[in-house]
């Protein structure tokens, strides 16, 4: 007896939709020169594929009307309401999701604008593509953007590319004009291991190649565009057969006797029995229960969200990693990486930012940078520092130890962000390459005698004193005066001036906005050294960054570093200029001088603010002593 089901295909309504769910999903990421046809060719994609929904829908609607099942074909006709709104939605130059099917697949598509200015916004959408769409116009062949994005597309980590030749209608559909393009990009693309690239000619305004093969290149046999895209291989089967990962994503404890680390498996497979190692601690033990919402499971595999409970009691936090116990992740605290920068403000070398890598937050510093990418030419080029949209390769050092897989492994394990630690904006996206031999080689040294014997014998608590200010606000004054009367006290101190240390540790910088964010990196990490070592310290440092003196601060134990704000207005302190160095500066004579050519930013909320256009220095000198008492520095 024939079933009274609407069907589509020879299936019914319901198992159509349940092979619509089962679909694989490809992400991929259009993009080209401006005017090379993108945006009417994702026009044309999701024309054809709406074409072929609507065929679909007709089949549906005449069984429906035969069986008087009007619901289903209503209910299917609300995912095409969908469709097109997402299709109606405005192009802006961020970078713009689009989303359509087929019978075999859905996709995902990036629309990523083609400006050169907007690197960042083609390396955002690429990050997660498993493939990349590349359009060059017929008449114009392979441009400096086509090599651009190439490269952009290699270097996070995408393999296949298809070219799609556009426009050939402009150019009598000849073979000759398509052959010259493919034979020089496939060159091209060998020299950045882009070994799986097809060519593909097309006229995305008339609709030749995209889904059916078109009668005016009858010499062209490949693949249609929607035939690659069908069947081009997605990273899910290698992300299924390598080593396994879950980056823990917090900590589940709904009940006293359940205690269960949940997460997205990133890759591999995992069973209850199977042995694991958590890390960075390098424990190991063994998966007890493979918990989801509908039940247990018999195994996890890449792409599902589980929680996992283990054998023995683990000391594990958000952002730990657990892995397969014999086929592990790195851990190591100090990288070579490729950084995206996205920051209005340069990436300076010696800043510090927070950095994102999985579901962990660490602070990151960046070492000098190795080299900048010319995108354009591939050339590597010497720099210091990395304005907007540039790329380059630098070593990066962690305040902790992070699990990690190089990216061209594993790309979730070896992608990250980094994060302005005043503003909270993302400033850059990177990758990781491989730990740097002095990570693995350098470790911190236990000894018996820590800072808290080294105090108690000086009768004290150790503690950094960081006064801030203009070029003759008073700093040196004030400091001088504040160690004179510690040491009257018996205490033990030590004053690091601004002046004295450019004669010796520092007598290598100067005064751009980089050498000054390492001026002031290396003072902090000095004044570190000397608090391990109980004492008190008077750090006397312009220090104009606020984002330095954060990370400073970030360096000590809670109420070891207190902030002095050494204000004074700048006609003030150009009135008094002790060392005619303001003179200078309004002269011409003296560059990136602070106040005058390159900025100053006041501390937001400092343990002390001392106004010295009314304050004397013995006056300023008693209220940070008092200072000092309040927070228990000076002992009993």
């Amino acid at each position: 007896m024939e079933s009274c089901a609407p069907r589509v295909q020879g299936q019914t309504f319901a198992e159509y939709l349940h092979g619509q769910e089962r679909k694989t999903l490809l992400r991929f990421i259009a993009c080209g020169s401006v005017d090379d046809g993108k945006s009417t060719l994702i026009g044309r994609l999701l024309y054809e594929c709406q074409t072929l929904f609507d065929d679909q829908l007709a089949a549906l609607a005449a069984d429906s009307r035969r069986h008087g099942t009007q619901g289903a074909a209503l209910d299917f006709a609300l995912l095409l309401d969908g469709l097109s709104a997402e299709r109606e939605q405005g192009i802006t130059i961020d970078v713009a999701y689009r989303q359509f099917a087929t019978d075999k697949r859905r996709f995902i598509v990036a629309d990523a604008p083609g400006h050169e200015q907007y690197t960042r916004n083609m390396v955002t959408g690429a990050s997660t593509a498993d493939c990349a769409v590349i359009l060059v116009d017929a008449r114009k062949g392979v441009l400096t953007q086509t090599r651009r994005h190439s490269y952009l597309a290699s270097l996070v980590g995408i393999r296949s590319v298809a070219l799609v030749v556009n426009k050939m209608d402009l150019v009598a559909h000849a073979e000759p004009a398509f052959r010259a393009i493919d034979e020089e990009y496939r060159a091209f693309a060998t020299t950045l291991g882009l070994d799986g690239v097809t060519c593909i000619p097309v006229s995305a305004l008339e609709g030749d190649n995209v889904r059916v093969h078109s009668e005016r290149m009858p010499w062209y046999t490949g693949p249609t565009l929607l035939e690659y895209l069908e069947t081009v291989a997605t990273p899910e089967e290698s992300r299924q057969l390598a080593p396994f990962r879950l980056p823990v994503q917090w900590v589940n404890r709904p009940a006293l006797d359940f205690r269960g680390f949940a997460g997205t498996v990133l890759s591999g497979s995992v069973r209850p029995g199977d042995r694991v190692r958590v890390l960075p601690s390098g424990h190991t033990t063994a998966v007890s229960r493979i918990v989801t919402a509908d039940g247990d499971l018999d195994v996890a595999v890449a792409g599902q969200a589980v929680t996992l409970t283990l054998a023995d009691e683990i000391d594990i936090s958000r952002g730990d990693v657990i892995a397969q116990a014999d086929a592990p992740a790195g851990v190591a605290d100090q990288f070579q990486a490729t950084v995206v920068w996205m920051g209005a403000e340069p990436m300076l070398r010696g800043r510090s930012y927070l950095m994102r890598i999985g579901c962990k937050w660490v602070t990151a510093t960046i070492a000098p940078l190795k080299y900048r990418i010319d995108v354009s030419s591939l050339e590597h080029v010497a720099a210091t520092k990395l304005e907007l949209n540039e790329i380059g390769v630098c070593a990066i050092e962690l305040d902790q130890a992070v699990a990690f897989d190089p990216y061209d492994e594993n790309r979730e394990m070896g992608a990250f962000i980094l994060v302005d630690r005043i503003t909270n904006h993302t400033v850059g996206a990177g990758m990781l390459h491989f730990a740097l031999r002095r990570s693995q080689n350098v470790h911190w040294q236990q000894l018996d005698v820590d800072k808290q014997a080294r105090a108690s014998l000086k009768h004290q608590r150790p503690a950094v004193l960081w006064l801030t200010g203009l070029s003759g606000a008073g700093k040196s004054t004030i400091s001088n005066l504040v160690e004179r009367e510690l040491h009257r006290l018996g205490r033990h101190t030590y004053v690091l001036d601004g002046d004295n240390v450019r004669h010796g540790l520092n007598k290598d910088l100067g005064f751009t906005d980089a050498d000054r964010v390492e001026n002031i990196r290396r003072v902090a990490e000095v004044a570190r050294l000397m608090v391990d070592a109980g004492l008190i310290v008077i750090v006397s440092f312009i220090s104009p960054f606020r984002s330095e003196r954060q990370m400073a601060r970030g360096l000590f134990a809670a109420g070891e570093f207190l902030e002095v704000h050494v204000d004074a207005p700048l006609a003030v302190v150009e009135e008094r200029d002790p060392k005619g160095l303001y003179r200078k500066a309004r002269a011409g004579e003296l560059q990136n001088f602070t106040g005058i050519d390159a900025p100053y930013e006041p501390p937001v909320a400092p343990e002390l603010r001392l106004d010295t256009a009314v304050t004397t220095p013995a006056q300023a000198a008693a209220a940070v002593l008092e200072l000092l008492e309040l927070n228990g520095v000076l002992g009993p």
